[in-house]
């Protein structure tokens, strides 16, 4: 890892927590024994075969367009894939450089804890359409380390339509992502995972155009307002090989 510089409140982070319904979710992570070319359109068999979780919209409160979007996971010995599809009628991201705010355009994410025993640390990974990758270390949901470039991602985006172009009608976006498990060292108890091994992950988006924009997520906060970041919620992986 490179060198870390400590943020306080980079993102809103907390809300006043509600009692909502519904138990954590889990899927699993399908082994693929076939090379994933990372170019964002999903091709290969296995995307086909694994798989698929859809997020859901936990705040009624926003304005922006209920669009869909999918998630599926595979991985091998050196890499966890995550490969995300998303409806979307206007496709905008403005970001272009690593560590801008990708959370501002539209964009997904992925929270990874690969020790649920834990809360206090987790590796969050923002991702745009343009795929640009914003990725850091969360600490106790307070202390964002941002200056973490990890190393050997392979990030990729295919956009069914035209990229900020406000007055057509657009399809919407894939985006392909490659992590190496190394990289999650030290809070990994094995790299690569154990067939039958629990990580506890987390996937939003982030879509749309203030005042029209909308969170969607997997496993629901539980909070009143859209905060992603609440690590005791998050959902489960299983590797199954």
């Amino acid at each position: 890892m490179r060198s870390i510089l400590f943020l306080l409140g980079a993102m809103p982070l907390h809300a006043q927590s509600v009692e909502r319904p519904g138990p954590i979710p889990e899927t699993t992570v399908q082994w693929t024994a076939t090379k994933i070319a990372v170019d964002g359109e999903l091709r290969e068999p296995a995307w086909a075969q694994a798989p698929s979780v859809e997020l859901g919209f936990p705040w009624e409160s926003q304005k922006g367009a209920k669009q869909k979007t999918r998630v599926r996971l595979l991985w091998d010995d050196k890499n966890l894939y995550i490969g995300y599809e998303c409806d979307d009628a206007d496709i905008t991201a403005q970001y272009e450089k690593r560590d801008d705010p990708t959370y501002s355009d539209d964009a997904v994410e992925a929270f990874i804890n690969p020790r649920p025993e834990q809360t206090d640390v987790y590796f969050g990974f923002d991702m745009n359409a343009r795929a640009v990758m914003y990725d850091y270390v969360f600490f106790q949901t307070r202390f964002l380390f941002k200056r973490l470039n990890l190393e050997g991602l392979a990030l990729a985006t295919k956009i069914n339509g035209t990229l900020n172009a406000r007055g057509d009608t657009d399809k919407g976006w894939t985006l392909e992502v490659a992590i190496p498990f190394t990289e999650f060292e030290p809070l990994a108890q094995n790299f690569p995972p154990k067939p039958g091994e629990r990580w506890a992950m987390n996937f939003n988006r982030w879509d749309g155009v203030n005042p029209e924009r909308r969170l969607s997520m997997w496993s629901d906060s539980g909070h009143e307002r859209p905060s992603p970041h609440v690590p005791k919620r998050f959902g489960v992986i299983r590797f199954v090989k």
